[in-house]
C-alpha cells in the first residue's frame, strides 16, 4: 500500500456501491455468460466466449481497482474546517484576472471530479495551485492553454 487517496464522503460511498454491484451482479451475470459461451463448442473459433472473457477480465481489473482505492481511503469531511485556506473539500469562487468571468469549483477526489459540475480533482493543476492560499490572494496556473491568473474571490464548505 502507498499513498492514501482523499476522498469525500459521497465519493467514498459511490466507490464502494460500484464495487458492490461489481460483485453482487455484474461478476455472476458475466461467470453465466462465458458457461453459456463455452456450451457452444470450439472455445479456439467462440466470439462470444472471447468477448465475455474479455468482460471478465475489464471486471476483475476494476474490482481490484477500487478494493485498492477503498483500502487506501482517506475520507475528508470538509465539516467544521475553516474557511480562512483552501483545503480538500472546499468550493472556491475564483475571478479570471484576464476575462472577469468568475467560476466555482469544489475540490474532490480524482473519482468525483466532474469539470463540467464544478468538481475539480485535488491533483488538478487548479487545484493544486489553490491549495493553502487564502481568500483575496491571486493564483496563477499553468494549464494546456497556457498560464491564466485568478483571484479567490471566496472559500467555502459545502454541505456533501
Amino acid at each position: 500500500m502507498s499513498d492514501r487517496v482523499p476522498m469525500t464522503p459521497k465519493g467514498h460511498a459511490m466507490l464502494e456501491a460500484e464495487l458492490k454491484q461489481l460483485k453482487k451482479l455484474d461478476r455472476p451475470k458475466i461467470v453465466h455468460e462465458i458457461e453459456i459461451a463455452r456450451a457452444h463448442g470450439d472455445l479456439k473459433e467462440n466470439a462470444e466466449y472471447h468477448a465475455a472473457k474479455d468482460r471478465q477480465g475489464h471486471i476483475e481489473g476494476r474490482i481490484a481497482l477500487l478494493d485498492d482505492k477503498l483500502a487506501r481511503a482517506q475520507i475528508i469531511d470538509g465539516k467544521g474546517q475553516g474557511t480562512d485556506r483552501v483545503s480538500f473539500g472546499a468550493t472556491v469562487v475564483l475571478s479570471d484576472v484576464d476575462s472577469g468571468d468568475e467560476v466555482t469549483y469544489r475540490i474532490v477526489g480524482e473519482d468525483e471530479a466532474d469539470v463540467g459540475q464544478g468538481m475539480i480533482s485535488i491533483t488538478s493543476p487548479i487545484a493544486r495551485a489553490l491549495m493553502g492560499k487564502e481568500a483575496d490572494a491571486s493564483v496563477r496556473v499553468r494549464v494546456p492553454k497556457g498560464t491564466r491568473e485568478f483571484e479567490i474571490l471566496a472559500i467555502r464548505f459545502d454541505p456533501t
